[in-house]
Formats: structure tokens, C-alpha cells, sequence
């Protein structure tokens, strides 16, 4: 367990952060978000803000997305997402708490449907 917690803050170093900093937030987009680029769009919108985590569609046509950030930059995706791109239209967005996961820490990635 030792090792897996000095991994752990290594990787929030490198990032910039500290385990105080970081939290992890699941937002669950609905509307017409799947076909329009949408993933791609959350995984800019990500980078560009230095979250990490992981976007995939989901069958019930939602998008979720996974996000590891401060809670200043999990407050500016959100905004992101709720915009969309230019084809999408965002009807609704919920968003719950959610454990950090040291295996979405490097990136932020396109994941396959579920």
C-alpha cells in the first residue's frame, strides 16, 4: 500500500498538485451529445484545462466523463461541458462526487462505450 500511495503522489507532483488539491467528479451529459464529436471535445476541453480522466458514450445515449482536478478546473470543465460543440445541444448535466483514481492520472482518454 506504501508504494501505491508514494505513486500516487509522485504523479499529483508531476501534475502540480497535491492529494489535498485533487478531487474527482462524474458528470453524465444528456441531449444530443453522441454522433457530433462530443468525446473528442471533453477530451480538448481537458487538456487544455490540465484534467485528467476519461470520456466514453454510454448506451442509454448520455456521455460520462471522468474528471481528476482542483475543484477550480472541475468548475471550469463543467462550463466546457455544457457548452458542447458546435453541433451538440446539452439538455442536462449531472454531476456526482467521485473517488480519484491513480490509473486516470497521466491523461485524459477517449474510452469505449459502455
Amino acid at each position: 500500500m506504501f508504494g501505491r500511495k508514494a505513486r500516487l503522489s509522485a504523479k499529483l507532483g508531476n501534475l502540480g498538485m497535491s492529494k489535498k488539491e485533487i478531487q474527482a467528479s462524474r458528470f453524465f451529459v444528456s441531449g444530443r451529445v453522441q454522433g457530433v464529436g462530443y468525446r473528442i471535445f471533453s477530451q480538448r476541453a481537458a487538456q487544455e484545462l490540465g484534467v485528467t480522466g476519461y470520456t466514453r458514450n454510454r448506451r442509454d445515449g448520455r456521455v460520462e466523463v471522468f474528471a481528476m482536478g482542483t475543484a477550480e478546473k472541475l468548475a471550469q470543465l463543467r462550463k466546457e461541458l455544457e457548452k458542447g460543440p458546435m453541433m451538440a445541444r446539452v439538455t442536462e448535466m449531472n454531476e456526482e462526487p467521485a473517488t480519484v483514481d491513480p490509473q486516470y492520472l497521466d491523461e485524459f482518454s477517449v474510452e469505449y462505450t459502455i
